[in-house]
């Protein structure tokens, strides 16, 4: 049984979102069943703006820490701190911990938490949510396209099929047998999420999880959510236009 739900967040120079991202994970999280025990851990990484001050400022009653790292870290080391300093706040058994993943850039809708914890109380340890497009957009209708025709063929019998650091839940001992996220620079989740399956872990695709991420074209992570936006707009907008 899950008795503890435990959120990281990792944030570099995002104390432009870094505050509606905690309101929302408040409201979140505030919607969990009673008894179930929860906390947050922003990561402020080798921030050069108010991001930890931001976060900090928008926690109030909320559960959790703001953890300011200067080290160079890969954004895998980045979320697995997170997770080792969330663990350490609830200090619960790892079997009964549901982790949960998502960006300093990101709103989680309002049962967000509660539809995680839900699957995973049916026995499975890893849920992958969706992820929405947050307006203004800042490319166009035609890329904007383009990106709903990249999930549509993502999609699988099994669900949505799509999988992202800023939508994601593990329960703590899975995440412990298969190392956590590891020290990857890009596409520290579907790594994660390949490795679980190997490892023979159940997993789910859960379209009533959602989350509202920027659609903005020059993110922090490279060959992430932005870098694919941007190989749209381009490709699509201008230089090697399809019709």
């Amino acid at each position: 049984m899950i008795e503890a739900v435990g959120v990281v967040v990792p944030a570099r120079d995002e104390a432009e979102h870094v505050g509606a991202c905690l309101n929302a994970l408040g409201e979140a999280l505030r919607r969990l069943p009673a008894g179930v025990a929860y906390a947050v851990c922003v990561v402020a990484d080798r921030c050069r703006d108010a991001t930890a001050a931001m976060a900090q400022a928008a926690f109030g009653d909320l559960p959790g820490t703001v953890l300011v790292s200067e080290a160079a870290r890969t954004i895998g080391e980045v979320r697995d701190l997170g997770v080792a300093r969330v663990r350490e706040l609830l200090r619960t058994p790892a079997a009964g911990t549901l982790l949960l993943s998502t960006d300093a850039d990101t709103r989680v809708t309002p049962g967000w938490a509660r539809a995680h914890l839900a699957r995973a109380r049916q026995g499975y340890h890893a849920i992958a949510g969706t992820a929405e497009l947050a307006a203004p957009f800042t490319t166009s209708a035609r890329a904007l396209r383009q990106y709903e025709h990249v999930l549509d063929d993502a999609r699988t019998a099994a669900g949505h099929g799509s999988v992202y650091g800023a939508n994601l839940a593990v329960r703590g001992d899975a995440f412990d047998v298969v190392g956590g996220f590891g020290p990857r620079a890009t596409g520290e989740d579907h790594d994660l999420w390949r490795r679980l399956g190997q490892a023979g872990f159940r997993r789910c695709f859960e379209s009533a999880a959602p989350v509202v991420t920027s659609a903005r074209l020059h993110g922090r992570a490279p060959d992430g959510l932005a870098t694919l936006l941007r190989r749209l707009a381009r490709d699509h907008d201008g230089c090697g236009h399809r019709s």
